[in-house]
């Protein structure tokens, strides 16, 4: 229970601190989020609860794959938010666009034979 807290209470403490940074800079805010923080948070977890390094060689491939098509949501809602629509439509359309770019990078990893 004691690791769960601690896993729980630097993953908020990092996120409140981008949070941060972005109110002053969103440069720096962008830098700092764009790092693979939470992936690398969920690898040392990972690994600190089980040791499997070929469980975590395996998810550093899933999460390769799978950051691709999460680019869409920040494409998306920068194009909406530009063209004048409102934050909350544009964050559900980019979170439905990204969905559906999920569906289109699984199929295209099964046609291709990728196992991840």
């Amino acid at each position: 229970m004691a690791f769960a807290t601690v896993k729980v209470l630097l993953t908020a403490l990092i996120v409140i601190a981008i949070s941060e940074v972005a109110k002053r800079s969103t440069a720096i805010g962008g830098i700092i989020a764009s790092l693979p923080l939470t992936s690398l948070l969920a690898i040392v977890w990972l690994y600190g609860e089980t040791g499997d390094t070929n469980r975590i060689a395996r998810l550093s491939l899933s999460i390769f794959w799978y950051v691709l098509p999460s680019l869409v949501l920040f494409i998306v809602l920068s194009v909406l938010l530009a063209h004048g629509m409102s934050f909350w439509p544009s964050l559900g359309l980019s979170i439905g666009a990204t969905f559906l770019a999920y569906l289109v990078m699984s199929a295209m990893l099964a046609r291709f034979g990728v196992s991840i």
